[in-house]
């Protein structure tokens, strides 16, 4: 394992910085109070030289990459309080600028966090046929029309086109869709999604580079790195801006000959929520949103939509709480609903799919004392069936069920004929 120490100057800088400035800032506090003026001073100035000193350098960087913030206007008022013997409101500038910048450190490490976490959804491996042979590749191996096998629990690492007869996949992380899909032979299955369901085989119909959730990591990455309009405007006026700052101080010397008063203009002029708040704010709600579940394209939108009144969605998915929940039980006569949920839920107990979860709490929640199944078999992403209680149960979705409905009056037509 190497260490990278530009990397890990990078990433203490501003730990460093603030905890200098803050502690010059005590313990000159200290010194002053002690009637001890000029070493309180001499503390102040020398507390505000690394962060200024940071401060000239990233200019210059910014400079040569033919970038003009308004971080100058910051270096102007520090280096100004030094030079008119005010260490004292230096030292605090220095103070503030270095607490904006960990707090900006801190968002985009959060970021970062959030970016590994979406990426590390699918795995770096996965399972490729080499022609009757199971083999373990590297996701980035894989080229159209390798043959995959797709395990339970596995993420989708390509885009692909499925062969097996059914896949049920968790399409959450790519529509926000919070009941699984059954996904039919020959038809796309995109990557990001996950196996919930029985294995299948996927045919890969693009590579790991171009696949749907690449490109929505690639949509993150550039969203955090783009800036915001308000942001952009702060950049597009800083030359302005730096202009009329320092044409003001300078009348204020030409016509007051008073440094602190010009000292005054330039802190004042410092434009600390342009430079630090927006930057945070944006990063920190891209991160938020993203833990959520929820992918911003950009700063931009998401500055826009603090002006939304109105929100127009199509898809009933992503609305919904991502769990499903019994709302009405309709039984014919004869059949109360206690009955019916208690042998669902039992038997469902046997599975692991969302809506089984949803009748088991509902049975639950209403006090019912659920059985043990037995001979159970379920056909993955369609229905159950099982013993209950000596009574054959069935739970899925109409065709399933009819289809069971049918299949048991057929057993018992030939069993009376027999």
């Amino acid at each position: 394992m190497t260490l990278d120490i530009g990397d890990l100057w990078r990433d203490q800088r501003s730990r460093l910085l603030i905890g200098f400035a803050s502690t010059g800032l005590a313990v000159g506090g200290l010194l002053s109070w002690f009637d001890q003026p000029m070493e309180a001073g001499w503390v102040w100035s020398i507390a505000t030289a690394p962060v200024l000193m940071g401060l000239f350098a990233q200019i210059l960087i910014s400079l040569r990459n033919g970038d003009i913030g308004l971080d100058i206007v910051a270096a102007l008022s520090m280096s100004a309080a030094l030079a008119f013997g005010e260490p004292l409101a230096a030292n605090v500038v220095a103070m503030m600028y270095a607490g904006g910048q960990l707090l900006e450190d801190f968002a985009q490490g959060r970021a970062k966090r959030e970016m590994t976490a979406l990426m590390g959804r699918v795995a770096q491996n996965t399972m490729r046929f080499n022609g009757d042979v199971l083999e373990q590749v590297p996701i980035a191996d894989i080229k159209p029309g390798d043959r995959l096998l797709i395990r339970q629990g596995d993420v989708l690492p390509v885009d692909g086109r499925v062969v097996s007869e059914i896949a049920v996949l968790d399409l959450s992380a790519l529509t926000g869709e919070s009941l699984p899909q059954n996904i039919l032979k020959g038809s796309e299955a995109l990557s990001g999604a996950a196996s919930v369901g029985a294995a299948f085989e996927l045919v890969a119909i693009r590579p790991a580079a171009e696949s749907t959730y690449a490109g929505i990591v690639r949509l993150v990455e550039a969203a955090q790195s783009s800036k915001a309009p308000m942001a952009r405007m702060a950049d597009r006026y800083a030359v302005g801006f730096l202009a009329l700052t320092v044409a003001i101080a300078a009348l204020t010397w030409f016509f007051t000959q008073d440094t602190i008063r010009v000292l005054s203009v330039l802190v004042v002029a410092t434009p600390c929520p342009l430079i630090l708040a927006v930057p945070v704010a944006l990063i920190s709600g891209m991160s938020r949103t993203a833990r959520m579940g929820v992918l911003v394209k950009g700063g931009g939108v998401l500055e826009a939509m603090s002006r939304v009144r109105t929100v127009i969605l199509d898809k009933t998915g992503t609305i919904t709480h991502g769990q499903a929940a019994i709302t009405e039980i309709r039984t014919r006569a004869g059949y109360a609903e206690a009955d019916i949920l208690k042998a669902a839920a039992s038997l469902d107990q046997a599975s692991g799919h969302v809506v089984a979860t949803a009748l088991i709490n509902a049975a639950q929640a209403a006090g019912l004392v659920l059985s043990v199944p037995i001979a159970v078999v379920e056909t993955p992403g369609t229905g159950i069936e099982g013993l209950v209680d000596g009574r054959q149960v069935v739970v899925g979705g109409n065709g399933f069920v009819a289809a069971m409905f049918r299949r048991m009056i057929c057993c018992r037509i030939l069993t009376r004929l027999r």
